[in-house]
């Protein structure tokens, strides 16, 4: 896929991994549609870039028809999807018993809706509307990335709900992309380290040295830029489908 020809729609598109997504696609002279619940900087971000590139839905990415929705109304806006980007995601912390009292049952359900079931719930529309894409030469009719986690591998004390999530996008990747091979589309997912995103913006300089140190090289923490230079090579190499790749410093997560 020519870069300059996407047309994608990227959740968590305001911030974090998915703003450096909408921005590089942007500057690659495609066009982005931000599904995201945070409206004052999707819609700032529009602003700077311009509404022939960019363009805002407000979306709860686990919300079935919202999703079904929004989705229609962006192939009217571009004339087509040929990319989907999965970024929007939480990582709500809590250990299975603390204190001798088990964790709130809707606490995982939370995680497990938005990071797995929301990632599916826009995968699922995404490949009803990318079918009826024309193919380009290469029979490509489009590619769908996630974002997974190296918590998925190695999850510390506390991520059972994130790890499970984020499990559960890795485990469903080969499986899709065997399914929608027929039609041309790649499926694809990117497992992260740590990233210098919002999850991580709120910590003491202290506590980032020391997250940065544990990265065996670069001894530091992922920036959005490079997890949004994947995307791009991710969509520009027709021969990568069915994959996830980790994209983390040859980190390995400890215990905690």
């Amino acid at each position: 896929m020519k870069f300059s020809d996407v047309k994608a729609v990227v959740t968590g598109g305001a911030s974090g991994l998915g703003e450096a997504t909408v921005r590089r696609i942007a500057a690659g002279g495609g066009k982005a549609a931000i599904f995201d619940l945070n409206k004052e900087r999707a819609l700032a971000l529009v602003a700077e870039l311009g509404e022939e590139t960019a363009a805002y839905f407000e979306t709860n990415v686990a919300d079935a028809a919202q999703v079904e929705k929004n989705f229609a109304e962006a192939v009217g806006r571009f004339g087509s999807i040929n990319a989907v980007v999965n970024c929007a995601g939480i990582g709500t912390p809590g250990k299975v018993v603390s204190k001798g009292a088990p964790i709130d049952l809707s606490q995982f359900e939370k995680v497990i809706q938005v990071n797995l079931v929301g990632t599916f719930n826009v995968i699922r529309v995404a490949a009803a509307a990318m079918q009826q894409n024309t193919p380009n030469d290469e029979g490509e009719r489009g590619v769908i990335i996630s974002t997974a986690s190296v918590a998925a591998y190695e999850g510390q004390i506390g991520q059972a709900a994130y790890s499970a999530s984020k499990g559960g996008v890795v485990s469903m990747t080969l499986p899709i992309a065997r399914e929608l091979a027929r039609d041309g589309i790649r499926v694809l997912a990117i497992a992260p380290g740590l990233m210098q995103t919002p999850m991580v913006d709120g910590l003491p300089d202290a506590a980032i040295e020391s997250l940065s140190r544990a990265v065996p090289f670069p001894a530091r923490l992922g920036r959005p830029a490079e997890y949004a230079q994947l995307v791009q090579s991710m969509l520009e190499n027709t021969m990568l489908n069915g994959e996830v790749i980790r994209l983390d410093g040859a980190i390995r997560m400890q215990p905690k």
